[in-house]
């Protein structure tokens, strides 16, 4: 995988990275923390690095108590919303909140932000997706992505699914592929 040498044109898209999806959180991603350290590992490879965050108030759409499919999870300004404390956040270039409002729900960082605007404006052509979870947000961001014209490259080994159904993250994956998205490694990074 050659063209996976990291330029000026790339940004690296770390998608939830917060307590409430890892293990002891509100709604975990079985082994949701193991992405930290590959992640961390790549940080400084990259030109422009964005964290997405779930940032919902306390009535969210999402949470079952409204209807919703989820237990209340990220809420605005608690300890489950802030980014795990092994994640490296001083990499960080680009902070976006996302499904902020009560009404509306957001498992892309692309969706209600200003994340593709962003991108545009300092010369991104290609996106390399990593963090939580593979079968919701780093899914339908990776999707939004590519509608939106950037390359993107999913990284498998900074990765994690919640699985609600069994296969739901591998089927999520093929979906990217078939997309257009590549699928490597954080090893093929040059």
């Amino acid at each position: 995988m050659s063209n996976l040498c990291v330029g000026g044109s790339d940004a690296l898209i770390v998608v939830d990275l917060q307590n409430d999806f890892c293990p002891g959180g509100a709604l975990p991603v079985p082994n949701g923390d193991e992405v930290v350290q590959p992640i961390n590992s790549i940080l400084h490879m990259f030109p422009l690095v964005v964290a997405t965050q779930d940032w919902h108030p306390e009535n969210h759409i999402s949470f079952q108590s409204q209807g919703g499919p989820w237990p209340p999870h990220c809420v605005a300004g608690t300890w489950g919303a802030e980014p795990h404390p092994a994640f490296l956040q001083s990499e960080v270039d680009v902070w976006i909140k996302k499904a902020t409002t009560p009404d509306k729900d957001a498992y892309s960082g692309f969706e209600g932000t200003d994340l593709a605007e962003q991108l545009r404006a300092r010369g991104v052509t290609r996106v390399f997706i990593t963090g939580l979870a593979t079968d919701y947000c780093v899914r339908a961001t990776a999707l939004d992505a590519l509608a939106a014209g950037f390359s993107v490259v999913v990284l498998s080994d900074c990765i994690r699914g919640v699985d609600v159904n069994p296969g739901d993250s591998e089927r999520a994956i093929q979906e990217m592929a078939a997309a257009g998205a590549v699928i490597a490694a954080s090893a093929d990074l040059k």
